[in-house]
């Protein structure tokens, strides 16, 4: 029997941080202390017994680990205040998945509050297996990237890519991965009925940290162009992907690479051909679902989709926990 270790919550009155607490508090080999919140503090933390405390009332020394879902540029200094104290971290903010403080700099400005924390594995399990298994700190990739990165990493490690063709990414996310401070553009009767892009081309955060990851896997990969939209659910995050395959690749084997690829995942199901993935394949659930379209010969279009809290944060942080003490992957979250 693995005894159990003692996990706290940073932001665990956010959207992710909910769906943190409600997987930790059934998962077998953990034990939920504390979860923090300043707007909610005193009051009941769904799924449990405990009652939200103040961050800076919460016991760091009475935890093993830690999962962070604070805001960026508050999220680090807590990181490195955690792994001070010999905890185990997983960061759920943007503060730890660029490998350097100029990158991050560049995308998220001024200047990074902890660089010694720099570089952090980068908690993709079906890219960074190995780099998780006991690590002390992990940075949980964001739910465009995973989504992204997910769909589009068979073709680039296998270097079926046209490097001088830009990769368009046309993303859609649900409204609670805008998180859960309110914002006039967020309101119920603004989002109701209405689908909108946001921050198009290449100026969302997070095409640096998708174009990074990229890179390692091939670092001859073309230009990103990403655009993010709003859509009129709750939660759910569809990225659909339009490459063009190098003239020695036909479309029309991608099925099979896929199947070869994802074969042996727990978390990653792709459809049968001709199927298409949609968010009802995935919400609630900690797994990502993929299809593939061949476009004549040529070209390809990829369907990733992931429930943009589960698979695209808090599940995903689970994962990486499980695999940072040695556990089986999938516990808690199947």
């Amino acid at each position: 029997m693995t005894s159990k270790i003692k996990v706290g919550v940073y932001g665990a009155s956010g959207y992710a941080g909910q769906d943190a607490v409600e997987i930790l508090a059934h998962h077998p080999n953990i034990e939920l202390v504390f979860g923090t919140s300043s707007t909610y503090a005193g009051q009941p933390i769904p799924f449990t017994n405990l009652t939200y405390v103040p961050p800076d009332q919460a016991d760091l020394a009475a935890v093993d680990a830690v999962v962070l879902g604070l805001p960026h540029k508050a999220s680090a200094p807590m990181a490195a205040k955690a792994r001070a104290a010999g905890k185990k971290v997983v960061d759920l903010s943007a503060d730890l998945r660029l490998d350097t403080p100029e990158v991050y700099s560049k995308w998220y400005g001024g200047t990074h509050p902890n660089p010694e924390m720099l570089p952090t594995p980068y908690g993709l399990p079906e890219f960074n297996r190995e780099k998780l298994k006991g690590a002390d700190v992990v940075a949980a990739p964001g739910c465009y990237p995973t989504t992204t990165l997910l769909g589009i990493a068979p073709v680039l490690r296998h270097d079926w890519l046209l490097p001088d063709a830009p990769i368009i990414v046309d993303a859609k996310s649900g409204v609670s991965g805008a998180g859960r401070e309110p914002k006039p553009n967020l309101h119920f009767v603004e989002v109701y009925s209405n689908f909108s892009p946001y921050n198009p081309g290449r100026v969302h955060r997070h095409t640096g940290e998708i174009e990074q990851e990229m890179k390692k896997l091939n670092p001859n990969v073309g230009m990103l162009i990403f655009t993010p939209h709003l859509l009129p659910v709750d939660r759910g995050l569809m990225a659909s992907i339009y490459v063009t395959l190098k003239p020695e690749f036909s479309a029309s084997n991608a099925q099979a690479l896929y199947e070869e690829t994802y074969g042996s995942e727990p978390l990653v199901k792709v459809l049968p051909a001709g199927q298409q993935a949609t968010l009802k394949h995935v919400v609630r659930t900690n797994g990502a679902a993929i299809s593939v379209t061949p476009i004549e010969d040529r070209y390809l279009h990829i369907t990733s989709v992931t429930d943009n809290l589960r698979k695209g944060a808090s599940g995903q942080a689970v994962q990486c926990l499980n695999l940072m003490y040695g556990w089986p992957e999938t516990t808690g979250l199947l």
